[in-house]
Formats: structure tokens, C-alpha cells, sequence
């Protein structure tokens, strides 16, 4: 018998219970899955970093800590979690992502709230380039990032990633260190961030990046809400450097009633909506790494914990 703890929120329990038993049977494994365990008895936890486990020096048998998110920030600098920790990589969330991702540009690029939600009677003909004359940057080229910039690839937008380290994808201008980021972000007509939450990306979208970007570009952030500097978009919306922002994340969440984003006429807000994890998705992906546990081979999607990610 293997003993999974389900360490989340108790209102998730209900919404996890049956497909993660159902993943676990499919996989063959025999499982006991509660919510209460003496940690001692531990050998997988399934994770929320909004659990009340904190202190994970009592599981002294956990052989994977399990998260369903897949950002990790809030428990990758835990010291007491010295047992490997798996993130989420879901592909019902890659493909909610894809799919939000997709819609935003797409958005900004045919110009839609304009042309569809504006009119008021303005009959005045704003025609939009064509996908090719369209520069769009992601940065950011894990699971996400990478979907996101072929399918825009694709669809025949001009697409530029940007990473940390080096990386290749058909179709896509791939690009990496200060350098490459100038670059990266000196070609984003629309620019979207799909970057984790590190010491190293914290207002990485400065006044001095922003200032970078071509005069009128847009912004889609369904990354991290730490990755921007507020007061310096707020700037440059203000100033027309940026025409437009997208925000599905932000530092606070929910978003304080009296931030500025929310009466700002060049921001839209959208309630962290972009990519959810997927219950049955996420719930095969943890019955596989818990299958893989039991037969001795390596685990997916580990966090490198000097990376933050």
C-alpha cells in the first residue's frame, strides 16, 4: 500500500478525491489517498503551497513532494523540503494557457476592442498588418512559453522567445542573456511573459526595459505578477510608450479594489484565469510520478532548486 497525503485547501478534496483514485487505479497502483496521515506514514504528498503543511521534517518516509501549481516560489525556499519536489506540468494547463494566450494577441493584433467594442458609431477603418508583419516576443521558453510561441508561430506571427539558457524551436527566433533580451524585447509589437517568480526576474519589466519596447506595443502578462514594475507600466501607459496591458497576475491577488489597474483606460484585468491546473490532467500527472517513484526511475518536471524553478 502506498500512502498519499493530499496536503491542499480541504475545499479542493472534494474536486480531487475521485479523479486522483481514478488516476491511480488506471496506473495500477495501490493506493491509500487521505488528507490526515501520521507523517511518518508518508510516502508521497500532493501539494498546495497554500497548505497548512509547512514543516515537512516529520515526513521522514515522503519520497516526492507532489506540487499542483505550477508556479513553486512560495515553497522551492522551504529548508525543512529536502525530498524532491515535482512542479506541475500539466498539459490541460498548457493548453488553457495556449488557448488564452492565443485569444489576447489576437486581440491586440486585430485590434478588436477598437474595431468590435469602441464604435460608438465611428465608422473610420482600422485595418490590422497581417499576422507576418506582427512582432511578437515571449519571455519565457519552459512547458508554456514554448507552446505559446509555436502556436503563434503557427498562426504566421513573427515570434521571438527569450530564455535564460539557449533554446531551439522550429519557427521561432530563439534568443537568451542581457543581450538577447534587448533584442527580444526591441522587437515585441506584443510582448508576453511566461516567466517564473525568481530573485532574477522581480521587475525584470523596468522603466528602462519598458523603454526598450517599440512606442505602442502591448503587453500580456499571464505570468507573474512580480515580473512587472507596477509604477513603471503605469508610466509608460501614461506616456504612450505602451498602448495597451493585458494583467491576469499581480503581486496581491485578488487585486486591491482601489489599485490603479482597475480604472486605468489602457489595462485590462482578468482574474487569474489564464491557465488553471486541470483536475483529471494534473490527476494522471501525479499517478504517473508516484509510478515512476515506485519503479525506481526518476521523477518528472523536478524543481532546480539553485534555478527557483
Amino acid at each position: 500500500m502506498i500512502n498519499v497525503l493530499f496536503a491542499a485547501k480541504a475545499e479542493r478534496w472534494p474536486e480531487y478525491e475521485a479523479p486522483l483514485k481514478a488516476a491511480f487505479e488506471a496506473a495500477d497502483l495501490i493506493v491509500d489517498l487521505r488528507m490526515d496521515f501520521p507523517p511518518e506514514e508518508v510516502d508521497y504528498i500532493v501539494y498546495a503551497p497554500n497548505s497548512t503543511v509547512q514543516d515537512f521534517s516529520p515526513y521522514t518516509r515522503c519520497k516526492a513532494v507532489l506540487n499542483l501549481w505550477a508556479g513553486v516560489e512560495n515553497v522551492v525556499g522551504n529548508t525543512t523540503l529536502t525530498m524532491p519536489l515535482a512542479r506541475m506540468v500539466d498539459p490541460g494547463m498548457t493548453q488553457g494557457m495556449m488557448e488564452w494566450v492565443v485569444g489576447h494577441v489576437m486581440r491586440h493584433h486585430l485590434g478588436m476592442d477598437r474595431n468590435i467594442l469602441g464604435q460608438n458609431g465611428d465608422w473610420t477603418a482600422h485595418v490590422p498588418p497581417l499576422a507576418q508583419d506582427r512582432r511578437v516576443t515571449i519571455l519565457g521558453l519552459g512547458e508554456l512559453g514554448s507552446t505559446c510561441a509555436q502556436a503563434l508561430a503557427q498562426l504566421g506571427f513573427d515570434v521571438t522567445g527569450w530564455s535564460r539558457s539557449p533554446k531551439a524551436l522550429a519557427d521561432v527566433t530563439c534568443l537568451s542573456g542581457e543581450a538577447g533580451l534587448t533584442e527580444a524585447l526591441s522587437r515585441a509589437d506584443i510582448l508576453v511573459l511566461l516567466l517564473p517568480k525568481t530573485v532574477a526576474t522581480e521587475n525584470l519589466l523596468n522603466a528602462e526595459r519598458l523603454a526598450l519596447m517599440p512606442q505602442g506595443a502591448m503587453i500580456v502578462n499571464p505570468g507573474r505578477g512580480p515580473l512587472i514594475d507596477d509604477d513603471a507600466l503605469l508610466a509608460a501607459l501614461d506616456h504612450g510608450q505602451i498602448a495597451h496591458a493585458t494583467l491576469d497576475v499581480f503581486r496581491i491577488e485578488p487585486l486591491p479594489l482601489d489599485h490603479p489597474y482597475w480604472a486605468h483606460p489602457k489595462v485590462t484585468v482578468t482574474p487569474h484565469i489564464a491557465s488553471e491546473t486541470r483536475v483529471k490532467t494534473a490527476s494522471q500527472v501525479i499517478a504517473e510520478n508516484v509510478q515512476r517513484g515506485e519503479s525506481g526511475l526518476p521523477f518528472l518536471h523536478l524543481v532546480d532548486r539553485s534555478a527557483g524553478y
